[in-house]
């Protein structure tokens, strides 16, 4: 990568850390400070702990379609200020429909899509693959960081003092996009980072995609459910000054340990036995988190069986995706894909308040199992995913005609899906790296 490449890949994840860290860091606390706000009950605080899950899930593709008319940065700093305006009317709430209406407008900054095409814009073909994934790391560790941060600025400054934390994070995601950002002299298109509306009805009719795009509705439904009421009861049983310390240790134990599974599930080719594996911890942790009503020891143990799966299972399903995705359609099955994680999201909150307000953690857990249950059937019946990897060329215009290329690079052992943009001089590969023969891959191209 050249400095500007870097620069901007650094600098557009720190956006994306700031961005997930306001939309999480009142996950592991809301549910504490249910007496503050008039009007709360436990299927309200449900509803405001998803409600960003509604605007962002009706929002995030047409903020990726605004943003290829009006401009990549506008759109995105209009995504920003209304997150801006959304921590504010959340701080500044004494009631639980404000809390609800502010959570609603943060969502509205949808702006997910923009910032991955900007990275697009700003980066070469061989370099862009390097770039999202530091974004996609940038996201896991704002959700562990969040975990851990909410508990103790909610812990000084309250649930107002919070979300003014919010906004500051917003200001600071502001000026990193004014003054730190390069500004794109071109747009480019990338298949990768951008949605194609012809290519849904190709999505949705991939039955394999489908099992993945289920599977994040779940995970984001019953992490959403669970923080209903997993909060308070850990609250029956620690101090509150202790609960950033508590996520930090099964957090961090939790992704020291699915570090070596996920080494395992590639290097020996066992990623569905994993991931089947990592559904049933999810199950095996609804039944700990029962017990954890009465049993602080067994609250600990299902908070980090939950999070040792869940954590896998985060980090597998873009992968996994990405995997299946024909090439050159990443970036619309990643659109259907994110829309379908935050509408579980907003959901699973929502579902889950109500369920523990009328039949209580019972219920809650009962919700959870619903389509947890459904994921595990979808996983057990779906093949072997395939062991392949998503790459992008540059082609050398010295060849000739872009057009010809494509059926000599698709006959290259190791390659096994190819789709070339000819006004691009662009080709997207599927490859198996453990076959690909890379010498006669690199005469055609940088990748």
């Amino acid at each position: 990568m050249s400095f500007v490449e870097l620069k901007a890949a650094v600098s557009l994840t720190m956006v994306f850390v700031f961005r997930m860290l306001g939309l999480f860091m009142v996950l592991p606390v809301l549910a504490l400070f249910a007496e503050e706000l008039q009007g709360a009950s436990p299927g309200l605080i449900g509803v405001a702990i998803g409600a960003y899950g509604f605007s962002q899930a009706l929002l995030q593709i047409p903020f990726g379609w605004l943003s290829d008319r009006w401009g990549r940065k506008p759109v995105i700093l209009l995504g920003l200020f209304i997150f801006l305006l959304g921590s504010l009317l959340a701080a500044e709430a004494t009631t639980i429909e404000g809390v609800i209406a502010g959570r609603i407008l943060q969502g509205c900054g949808a702006i997910a899509g923009a910032v991955t095409a900007l990275m697009a814009d700003l980066t070469r073909e061989q370099h862009r693959t390097k770039a999202m994934a530091m974004i996609g790391m940038g996201i896991g560790v704002a959700f562990a960081i969040a975990m851990v941060l909410g508990p103790v600025v909610s812990n000084i400054w309250g649930l107002s003092g919070l979300f003014l934390s919010n906004a500051l994070m917003a200001v600071a995601a502001m000026l990193i996009i004014i003054l730190m950002v390069p500004t794109p002299v071109v747009t480019r298109r990338d298949l990768n980072c951008s949605v194609d509306r012809s290519g849904f009805r190709q999505v949705l009719l991939n039955g394999e995609l489908l099992r993945h795009i289920v599977g994040i509705f779940t995970l984001h439904f019953v992490l959403m459910a669970l923080f209903v009421f997993v909060p308070e009861l850990l609250n029956k049983e620690f101090e509150r000054s202790m609960h950033g310390g508590i996520y930090l240790a099964v957090m961090g134990l939790s992704f020291v340990m699915m570090i070596p599974l996920i080494i395992v599930s590639e290097r020996q080719r066992v990623l569905k036995q994993c991931y089947i594996l990592s559904i049933i911890m999810l199950f095996t942790a609804f039944i700990l988190l029962y017990q954890g009503v009465l049993s602080p020891k067994m609250l600990l143990a299902g908070l980090f069986v939950f999070f040792f799966g869940f954590n896998f299972l985060e980090a597998t399903l873009p992968s996994l995706v990405s995997k299946l995705s024909p090439a050159g359609t990443r970036g619309t099955v990643m659109g259907v894909y994110s829309t379908s994680q935050f509408l579980g999201a907003a959901l699973g909150g929502s579902l889950g308040g109500f369920a523990l307000e009328y039949g209580g953690v019972v219920s809650a857990l009962a919700l959870c199992t619903i389509p947890t249950a459904l994921w595990c059937w979808l996983s057990v019946t779906m093949k072997q995913p395939p062991y392949v990897s998503t790459m992008v060329m540059a082609l050398d215009p010295e060849l000739g005609d872009v057009n010809s290329i494509s059926a000599k690079l698709a006959s290259i052992v190791g390659v096994q899906e190819v789709t070339v943009l000819s006004v691009e001089n662009t080709a997207y590969l599927k490859v198996d790296k453990q076959r690909l023969d890379w010498p006669a891959l690199k005469q055609f191209g940088q990748c």
